[in-house]
This record gives structure tokens, sequence and C-alpha cells, in this order.
């Protein structure tokens, strides 16, 4: 148990850091490694940038509970596998929905 713990966690440290990196940096996560395609600087819209902020935070509140639940073997939090694909698809008709460009 302790292993499947520490393993989870080892594992977590850097996942976190790229769900961070995305979320305070939308336009550079979304160009790593494709930039090259690219002769000038490409402009990204505001509804792209809006929806991969709000994944990257979807997931670092999902994800650990996901995780706590598997682990821990706790059924109630098995919901969540339900709900988060609909927090998911909801917030993204909110963001495409919403019209402020």
């Amino acid at each position: 148990m302790f292993t499947t713990i520490f393993f989870t966690v080892v594992i977590m440290i850097p996942l976190y850091g790229l769900l961070i990196w995305t979320f305070y940096y939308p336009e550079e996560s979304m160009l790593f490694g494709k930039r090259w395609m690219y002769k000038e600087e490409p402009e990204i819209s505001s509804a792209a940038i809006r929806y991969t902020k709000f994944a990257s935070m979807t997931a670092m509140i999902g994800l650990p509970i996901v995780l706590i639940s598997f682990i821990f073997e706790i059924f109630v939090l098995r919901l969540v596998l339900v709900l988060i694909p609909l927090v998911i698809i909801l917030g993204a008709i909110k963001i495409f929905s919403d019209n402020k460009d």
C-alpha cells in the first residue's frame, strides 16, 4: 500500500508541474513542440486559451480525487468518473458559447 501511494505521488509531481505550467502559460503549452511548423508567431484564439486553462484546472482538481478513490477503494468517490466528463462538456459549452471576442 505504501509503495502504491509513494509511486503515485512521485508520478503526480511532474504531472502537476505540467498542469500548472499549462494553466499559467496556455499559449506556450499549446505550441510546445509545434512551433517549428509556423514561419510567424501563430495567433491563438481566446476561446482556445480559456478552454486550455479550464481543462488544466479541471485535471488538477479531478485527478487527485480519482486516484484517491482507486487507491483507497472509496466507491462513493468513483462517481467522479461520471461527473468529470460532464463538467468538461458543460465547461466547453460555456467557453465556446461565450463570445467576448
